[in-house]
């Protein structure tokens, strides 16, 4: 079969890309299109991806387009529907914000899309800048999201099959656009070999960019409250805020190594997530991968893979107060209760390795 993998853009690296380049990885002769991509970036974080073809469109040529993407997002519909996919037999799309769902393809052409989430900034769910609160901004936004939101439900009749990253994405789906959808969580990395038995556990850990709705502003509050070390992993915009509220006990590590995790989660206690409307939540779950529990906001995707009591705790209230009581719980396990809670997230990880995920998207792409 001739197939085209589709994905939003490679203008930066989060959880949609690593599954971008997780289905390429599956299938390596299929060509890439995209709306543009940085080179560099890529190389960086994807070995082999030089010798990929990839197609990008007319937009890369708009001068900085590579900064601007995002209030440019209107171009989309323009910019999706200028491919042209005449003569594969498949293509997969690999759909976020910038909705590549809308692509256009042929008769006799198979479109699966995989749906990381839909625009968030279309349908009122927090995203990472408060973009509300500055009035030209709102105002542009206001004229041109009205469009893109009929756009977005056109674009997503279009596939002949959607492909949900979650149980949660799936409700959404079948919310915003009238459709149901194919449930194939992303894959993760997941360690062949753990021992449960080595870890030396004694701080507690996070992963993520530094955005609004991560809420990474009420770990730090909390750890400070409670005089708890922990150490966070990650950058972005609001990095100088979250370090002026740090205490003693709080470290910023900033981006490591894939290598440096190993030895990161061996001395972790819990991974500390509060999140909000999480469509599935990949770094807790490599954390689980390592034999860490996880204390999460009962949101999203989230509590689908985090079971309260069994292999982590889930707090019901963006407050330090309620982080607190979990983290209070946690800390009254028994050293026998946190060994068979860390095996417990072992197991849970095991459901979502990258082999799964192998095997379901081509099980998925042969029933077509």
């Amino acid at each position: 079969m001739k197939i085209a993998i589709v994905h939003d853009h490679f203008l930066e690296f989060g959880g949609a890309e690593r599954v971008a380049v997780a289905i390429k990885r599956v299938l390596p002769e299929a060509v890439v299109h995209t709306a543009a991509y940085n080179k560099q970036l890529l190389a960086d974080r994807v070995s082999g991806s030089a010798s990929w073809k990839i197609r990008s469109s007319w937009a890369m040529r708009i001068p900085f387009f590579h900064k601007l993407y995002s209030p440019l997002r209107f171009l989309a519909p323009w910019i999706w529907e200028s491919f042209d996919f005449s003569g594969y037999d498949v293509v997969i799309s690999s759909s976020g914000w910038f909705m590549s769902k809308g692509i256009v393809t042929q008769d006799g052409t198979q479109h699966i899309s995989y749906i990381h989430h839909q625009p968030r900034y279309l349908y009122y769910y927090e995203t990472a800048v408060e973009w509300q609160k500055y009035w030209p901004v709102r105002i542009y936004a206001y004229i041109i999201n009205h469009f893109l939101r009929t756009w977005d439900f056109i674009g997503s009749q279009r596939p002949d099959i959607l492909v949900a990253n979650s149980e949660e994405t799936r409700r959404r789906i079948q919310k915003f656009y009238r459709r149901d959808a194919v449930v194939i969580y992303p894959p993760v990395y997941i360690p062949e070999d753990v021992s449960i038995e080595l870890r030396k556990p004694h701080y507690y850990v996070t992963l993520s960019r530094f955005a609004r709705a991560k809420n990474i502003d009420l770990l730090i509050l909390t750890a400070n409250k409670l005089k708890i070390p922990l150490k966070i992993v990650g950058s972005g915009r609001d990095e100088a805020y979250l370090k002026s509220l740090a205490g003693p006990t709080v470290e910023f590590l900033g981006r490591l190594k894939d290598k440096e995790f190993v030895d990161l989660y061996r001395g972790a206690k819990a991974f500390l997530n509060a999140g909000i409307d999480e469509e599935f939540g990949i770094a807790p779950v490599e954390a689980m991968g390592h034999g860490v529990p996880v204390i999460a906001y009962a949101s999203g995707g989230l509590t689908e893979t985090v079971t309260d009591g069994k292999n982590g705790y889930l707090f019901t209230e963006l407050t330090r107060d309620s982080l607190s009581k979990a983290i209070n719980k946690f800390e009254k396990l028994t050293k026998k209760e946190h060994r068979e809670m860390s095996a417990a997230a072992r197991k849970e990880s095991q459901k979502y390795t990258s082999a799964v995920f192998k095997d379901k998207l081509l099980a998925l792409i042969r029933s077509v």
